[in-house]
């Protein structure tokens, strides 16, 4: 294994099909194109670790540049994890980041100490909630 390389993807373009061959690795966004994937890298941030070539680490974020940032897509291919390729990725980016209130990230629980040498902090209160597609215009607004 060479010394592992990371960029900004406006430093070193990130190809989509390599993100998607890291997603299908962890059984994640199977439905996401390489046109989507384009997409979001050219209009946020996003961050690659490279092995000779091969893309072996990724992470992006959505930002609103004022109030929150969301690091999404935090990943590291098995081969090349517990070795700071995790660490190294989230550094570059926060010192990418855009200047907001708060810096939020979703985890599996058994990822919260690595995050929490991160620097973030879990909150238990708070609960994660998402829904898929528009909202509809039919809403109770009673709620």
């Amino acid at each position: 294994m060479a010394s592992v390389e990371i960029f900004l993807h406006e430093e070193r373009p990130i190809d989509p099909q390599e993100v998607l061959a890291l997603y299908a690795l962890f059984g994640w966004w199977p439905d996401r194109t390489t046109e989507e994937i384009a997409y979001v890298l050219n209009n946020d941030l996003a961050v690659g670790a490279w092995d000779e070539g091969q893309l072996v680490g990724f992470a992006r974020v959505v930002s609103d540049h004022c109030f929150h940032t969301y690091i999404e897509d935090v990943m590291v291919h098995p081969t090349y994890q517990k070795i700071s390729i995790g660490s190294l990725i989230l550094s570059r980016l926060m010192e990418a980041l855009p200047t907001t209130e708060i810096v939020t990230l979703f985890c599996q629980a058994e990822l919260v100490p690595f995050y929490e040498k991160q620097g973030f902090r879990a909150f238990p209160s708070q609960v994660i909630m998402h829904r898929k597609g528009a909202m509809p215009t039919d809403l109770d607004e009673s709620f």
